[in-house]
Order: C-alpha cells, then structure tokens, then sequence
C-alpha cells in the first residue's frame, strides 16, 4: 500500500483533484452499499474499546448480519492480533483488497495486515492518514455489508475525524471505563460527535465490577456508575455496562474474541443485550 506525496493526496494538483474525484465516487458507491456504519471510539486509550468493537462486529455476524470491521488506528493496530489476522491481504482480479474472512459473515481489514514486518512503525502525518483511510473504503472489496465497523484511536484526531467527515450517517458508539479521568475524556468524544453532527448509538461503560469466580462477590476495580451518569449529564442513550471478565483479555490475545467460542459469561450477555439495542435502533433508522 503506498502514499503519495501529502500535496497531491489533498487533491492540490489537476492531477490530483482529478483521482480524488474518482475516489470520491467509488466511497459513495461502496459506502451506498452498506446498511450501518457504526464509529467505535474513546476518550483516552486503556479502556478495551478494540476488543469492544471485535466482539461488537463477531456478535453481529453471528446473528447472521453481513459485516465488515476495519482498524484505522493506523499507529497502534490492534484488531489484526484480537482477530488472528496472521499475514498480508490478498487482492482479486480487479486489484480490489480483499478482507480477512472470520468466519461466513464477517470480513476483516487492519493496517497491520499491510506491514510485511509486525512492529514496523507507522510514521504519517494527517493527510497520508486521511488518504489511507480513503483507501480502505475505496479500494477493498467489502460487497454488500448490513454493518460496517470501525475501530478508531482513542481521541479526536485525524482519523476520527476523517471517518466522521467522509461517513457523514455514521453512528459513533463511545466506550470509557467507570473512573473519572476516563470519563472526562469520553465526554470531549461526545462533544466532538456533538460538534460535527454526527448520530451518537452511545456510551458503554467497560470494565465495570465483575465476579469474584471463588465466592461470586462482585468486586469493583473502579467506582462504577460514572458512564450512565455521563450519559445522562451529556444526553446520549447508555447502553449498558460491561463487566470486567479476565477471559475477554485471553481470548483476545489468542485470536479468537470472546463472541465467537459460543460460551455464556456475563460479560457475553451483557454485550447480547447491548446488540440488541443496536440492531433495533439502526434497524429503525
């Protein structure tokens, strides 16, 4: 995947206001079809927003939606790993990218299946950003999806904000942790969606008290109840809390997200209840 020069990127050349043109046309014709766009996104790192969007995007394939879920935390890539996305992406006849598939409903794609080397660092201002991100809509074969998911940095940078500008029916669901600090980061997220007109799906509390596996008391690692009241003071919908569960944080790192090995945790029925908020309101809209 290559990047050209920053200045004919942004379209600044005849040249290059004329490929943008074209590009332009092609994201309206893939973006056209697909059904949902769903923006997953945080105040501050830390708070397992990749995981939440992983298993987010698993649960909706697994309830037979057609999906799509892309990384465009292009300095710090983390879906390739929760997704055990081992290699470079394939293309097909047309030179079209094609994802990853997990399974039959669900299509992956992540910086990190780009770089040949797994801890080569990604060194790009905002326009080289700007223009990848492009590329991921643009030039991947994602086909008719019911859902697309993106997975952004934490905060309210370049490439949140280039995803909120070219995926203009985007919602943006927001995860923080239960303390303060997170929450005094998420709300500037929320200010951001608010600020740029963007559909707010809401906010998932994660991390929240969980049991104790030999007495079953539920043990709070943060005062929780802070993102239901975040969300009222800010209002959005809450769409729930997510218990901290150890497990979540293996399965990620085997591959394998906690959604996809069929088991029941409370932290699998808490997220079930939290799609099926989601399915009914986008399927309203």
């Amino acid at each position: 995947m290559s990047v050209e020069k920053e200045e004919c990127s942004q379209g600044s050349c005849g040249g290059g206001k004329a490929a943008m043109g074209i590009q332009d046309k092609i994201i309206e014709n893939a973006l056209a079809r697909v059904k949902h766009k769903l923006l997953v996104m945080s105040g501050k790192g830390g708070v397992g927003k990749s995981s939440i969007a992983a298993n987010i995007a698993v649960g909706l394939a697994g309830r037979g939606h057609k999906t799509g879920l892309v990384d465009v935390d292009l300095h710090g890539p983390s879906i390739a790993k929760i997704m055990g996305i081992e290699g470079l992406l394939d293309i097909n006849e047309d030179r079209m990218i094609l994802p990853w598939k997990f399974g039959e409903n669900l299509g992956v794609v992540s910086m990190q299946a780009f770089m040949p080397e797994a801890d080569h660092a990604v060194i790009w201002r905002g326009p080289a950003k700007a223009g990848v991100i492009r590329q991921f809509i643009a030039d991947v074969a994602w086909g008719d999806l019911d859902y697309l998911v993106i997975d952004s940095p934490p905060g309210t940078g370049d490439e949140p904000l280039t995803v909120a500008q070219l995926i203009k029916d985007a919602w943006a669901v927001v995860v923080a942790t239960p303390q303060e600090v997170a929450l005094a980061d998420v709300r500037k997220s929320i200010n951001f969606c608010s600020t740029l007109s963007m559909k707010v799906m809401g906010l998932i509390e994660n991390m929240a008290a969980f049991r104790c596996p030999h007495c079953g008391q539920a043990i709070e690692l943060f005062p929780c109840g802070g993102g239901e009241v975040t969300a009222r003071q800010t209002g959005i919908p809450y769409l729930g809390a997510i218990p901290f569960d150890p497990e979540v944080v293996r399965a990620c790192d085997a591959g394998r997200p906690s959604l996809a090995s069929g088991s029941d945790s409370p932290f699998i029925a808490a997220l079930g209840k939290i799609l099926d908020i989601v399915v009914e309101r986008t399927l309203k809209s």
